[in-house]
Order: structure tokens, then C-alpha cells, then sequence
């Protein structure tokens, strides 16, 4: 079972009226230097530090964090000097008020609470601040010995002076649960693949989903085989860990609109009999990222009560190299029909991912997004920070809109037709490789392949890939940990609620 953070999160007016064990104020970076933006806070001993930034060395810069001894203005042990980077405008914006909250608190782990009096004078300006926060408290610590390794910040008291707004205590719970959403995500991706495998990932869905309005159905190997699910049961063979589809469902009665997720869950990715080199295995337990996505978006919309029914398909298989293995020039049948050749067993997930395409279609959804770690492509054309999305225009465009409004990094790719009939294949109606250059576009105009239609249509489809920021190799920053990221879960929410919101 996943033991997802529980951060305490509620709201004051005043600072001098809240006991904590430290105050956070936000510094940033000023066209003259360094600049205390104190949001509502005052007081003689804050007047006194803001001249003295400069002579102290602070610099306001982003994930920049100082602790000072506390005054007796304010009950707080210490006060903490948060960086929030260049001052742009009247107010900082709120991504970057997300970011300072997460790196102050990620990084006063040890402290019990905190009090945070960033510049925060709304209620959307304080719920970016409670999920920064949120999204800071997370350790991963299932396999440390040592009893303190998980000591994150227990409460937070978000200082701002909208504290008696009506609106207020909802937008703090909407940033509760997607902390836990994504620090779920996150766990999910940092378990090691001796303890995540197909079945086990199926029984921590079920865990999740308990007290939730939602029906979770498991698909084993013997069931994928006797319906027709060729991609998961041809990835799969090469494991001793059989193959599982699982299929997630919140249906609420006053649904207007019907959207389908698809995951890639390939919980590790050897490469199969297409071997990758040592150092190429070393990350792919995160490969598994996109079901992990899926799943916990959903459940955050099952959580916050949104009024759309969703269908997420998590596709998960192990890729491995054995006597069962599946070979290059393997032809398979993925579910509804359609053949592929196999031309590298290393181009896995888009398999496992059209088995789960297809089946989503058959029930024609209103809207249809998949998320996977698909391409090291991704990587060599964005980086590690910011994901591609593609498909079709008001789908990606929607989902960037979304993305912009959560905070996440998304970039909008095209899918060019002349990269199509580089998947043509001499003995199948398609191969799962194409052209070397632009691999992660080719990549998705063979997902495309298994978007299915609804009412004579082609449904409206998106492709998520998030290859590179679902797993952070570097050092942590702002409210990102290292390793697992659970980038796009709060895109996928941002989303259903937009379409909510356009469905009246």
C-alpha cells in the first residue's frame, strides 16, 4: 500500500498569531537587488532585514533558502528567506509562488510546521502557494532503515489575507489532493521494479481506489490472450511477470461528458531481445510513469467530485529478454485487428499502448489523452523539464491550456504526413518503427493508427509524451524531488475541469 503525504494545510490573516517553528517570506529579485516581499506581514525587525539582504548575501534567486533566527514579533523558531526569482510585475505569478512554497518546504524537512507568508492576497494566489506545498512534502523512504529519512513537513498555515474568503477552504482541499495525487504518482515510479511488477501495480490500483467511487477491473495474461490484446501479451512474454490491463472507472450520475485515459505502464523496460547498454537500463523503472499518471488523475477527479465520467486504461507488462521473448520480425495482432510487425522490441510501450488506444475507442469517449514515456526523441527535442503534447488541434491545444493553468511545462508538435509511410511494413498493415529522425512524432502517428471513431469521426485524440520530466536524474528543485516527478497529473485534472467548465 502507498503511503501517500498527508500535509495539514490551513489559512491565518495575521503571522503574529501563528505558532510555528518557522515563518517563510518570499525575497526576490528586484531591478536594484534583492527585495522582501513580505505579502501581508510588517514589523520592525522585517523592515530592519530588507536592508540588509545585500550584506547578507541573499540574492532572491529561485530555490534559494536562509534561515535567520526568529524575533519576538512573531512566535516562529526561526524566520526562513525563500528565493521567488525576478519581480516582473505587481504580483508574482503563480507558478512561481508554487515553486518558493515547495522549495522552502521540501527543504526544511525536519520541521513540523510552517507557516507561509508569501505574497498571496487571493484565494487562487493562496491554493498555488497550498500546492506548492503539497507537492514539497514528499519523501520516498519504503526501503530506508533509517526511522527518520521521511521526516517532511507535517503542516503548513498559508498566511494571506484571504483567509475568510467563502471559496478559501475548497481551493485548499482541491491543493491537498493533488499533493497526495501526484506524491502517490511519484512513489509509484520510485518503487523498484523487484517490488513494482504488472500484478503488483494492479493490486496497488485497487489499494488506491478503496473508499472512491470508482469500479476497477483487472485483465490477466490467460484473458488478454483469449480477447485479443496482442501488443501487452506480445511485450509481455519475455517475463516470468505477466502482462495485466487495468481499467478504471468513475462514472458519476450527473456526467455530461465521457473522457478515456491510456497509460503506458512498462514497469521496467530492458529492451527485450533488442537489448538496451547497461547505462541505458538504469532509469526504466520510471517507465511505467504514464499508468501511474492515469490512474491518479482519476482518482483526484473521482476525489474532487467532478461531474464527467472517466475511463482510465492502465497498459502494464515487463520487457524482457528470455527464450519466450518476442523477435524482431514478430508479426502481432493488437486488440480490434489491426497487425504489427516488429522491427525492434525496444519500441514497446506504443505496443502495449495500442492495445489500450483501441480498446478506449470502442466505447467512444467524448475525448481521448494517452500518457507515456515514449521516446528518448522526446528528450533530444525538449529536454528534461518540458513534455510534448500532439494530436489533434482543439485536443492539444485544450491540454496546453490546461497545463499553463496548472504550472506544468507542455509544448504544443506537430505530426507531419510524410512520416507516415516510413511505418509501412511488406507482411503487416504497419511497423513500430519509422523514420530515425523526428522519432517522437513517427512515434505518435503509430499511436494514432488505433485512435478509433465515434458516430463515423475520427475521436478527439491528445498524446502526452513525458519521457524526460517524468523523471528528474538531477537535483531537486523548486516543489520537484529527484526521481520521480508525477508531471501531467495536475494537467490531466486541469483539463477534465476545463471541459466541465465548457460543458456547463
Amino acid at each position: 500500500m502507498i503511503k501517500t503525504t498527508e500535509l495539514k494545510i490551513n489559512a491565518a490573516k495575521d503571522p503574529r498569531k501563528v505558532r510555528c517553528d518557522a515563518l517563510v517570506v518570499a525575497v526576490g529579485q528586484g531591478p536594484d537587488g534583492p527585495k522582501l516581499v513580505d505579502g501581508s506581514l510588517g514589523g520592525k525587525a522585517l523592515q530592519a532585514l530588507s536592508r540588509s539582504l545585500g550584506v547578507l548575501g541573499i540574492t532572491g534567486a529561485a530555490d534559494e533558502v536562509r534561515r535567520l533566527p526568529g524575533t519576538d514579533e512573531f512566535h516562529a523558531e526561526v524566520i526562513v528567506l525563500v528565493g521567488i526569482g525576478r519581480l516582473s510585475g505587481a504580483e508574482p505569478a503563480e507558478e512561481n509562488l508554487r515553486r518558493a512554497a515547495g522549495s522552502a518546504v521540501r527543504q526544511l524537512r525536519g520541521t513540523g510546521h510552517v507557516a507561509l507568508a508569501l505574497p498571496a492576497a487571493s484565494v487562487r494566489a493562496a491554493a498555488a502557494v497550498a500546492e506548492g506545498a503539497a507537492l514539497g512534502a514528499y519523501a520516498y523512504t519504503e526501503h530506508r532503515s533509517a526511522k527518520d529519512a521521511g521526516d517532511v513537513v507535517a503542516a503548513v498555515t498559508v498566511v494571506t489575507p484571504a483567509a475568510g474568503e467563502k471559496s478559501l477552504p475548497a481551493a485548499l482541499e482541491r491543493a491537498a489532493i493533488l499533493g497526495r495525487a501526484v506524491n502517490a504518482t511519484r512513489t509509484l515510479v520510485n518503487r523498484p521494479p523487484s517490488h513494482l511488477y504488472p500484478e503488483t501495480f494492479a493490486a496497488t490500483a485497487r489499494d488506491l481506489s478503496k473508499n472512491l467511487p470508482v469500479k476497477l477491473t483487472v485483465l490477466d495474461e490467460e484473458q488478454l490472450a483469449k480477447d485479443g490484446y496482442g501488443g501487452l501479451v506480445g511485450v509481455g512474454k519475455g517475463s516470468s511477470r505477466p502482462p495485466r490491463l487495468v481499467k478504471v472507472e468513475y462514472a458519476p450520475a450527473r456526467a455530461k461528458v465521457k473522457l478515456a485515459l491510456v497509460g503506458k505502464g512498462i514497469t521496467f523496460d530492458s529492451g527485450g531481445l533488442s537489448l538496451k547498454p547497461a547505462t541505458g537500463m538504469t532509469t526504466m523503472k520510471c517507465d511505467m510513469a504514464g499508468a501511474a499518471v492515469v490512474l491518479n488523475a482519476l482518482l483526484a477527479m473521482a476525489e474532487l467530485g467532478l461531474p464527467l465520467k472517466v475511463t482510465a486504461w492502465l497498459c502494464l507488462a515487463e520487457n524482457m529478454p528470455s527464450g519466450h521473448a518476442q523477435r524482431p520480425s514478430d508479426v502481432m495482432t493488437i486488440f480490434g485487428g489491426k497487425t504489427v510487425e516488429v522491427l525492434n522490441t525496444d519500441a514497446e510501450g506504443r505496443l502495449v499502448m495500442a492495445d489500450g488506444l483501441a480498446a478506449a475507442s470502442a466505447e467512444e469517449p467524448d475525448a481521448l489523452i494517452d500518457v507515456a514515456t515514449l521516446t528518448g526523441a522526446q528528450m533530444v527535442a525538449l529536454g528534461s523539464r518540458v513534455s510534448a503534447v500532439m494530436g489533434d488541434d482543439g485536443v492539444r491545444d485544450a491540454v496546453k491550456a490546461a497545463a499553463d493553468r496548472a504550472g506544468e511545462l507542455f509544448w504544443p508538435m506537430p505530426l507531419p504526413e510524410e512520416l507516415r509511410p516510413s511505418l509501412d511494413s511488406q507482411v503487416a498493415d504497419l511497423a513500430n518503427m519509422g523514420e530515425k529522425f523526428g522519432g517522437m512524432l513517427t512515434a505518435a502517428i503509430f499511436l494514432r493508427e488505433f485512435v478509433g471513431e465515434s458516430n463515423g469521426r475520427k475521436i478527439p485524440w491528445a498524446h502526452l509524451d513525458i519521457a524526460g520530466p517524468a523523471f528528474n536524474e538531477g537535483a531537486p528543485y523548486g516543489y520537484t524531488p529527484k526521481e520521480g516527478t508525477g508531471v501531467a497529473v495536475r494537467t490531466l485534472v486541469a483539463y477534465a475541469e476545463d471541459v466541465v467548465a465548457r460543458a456547463g
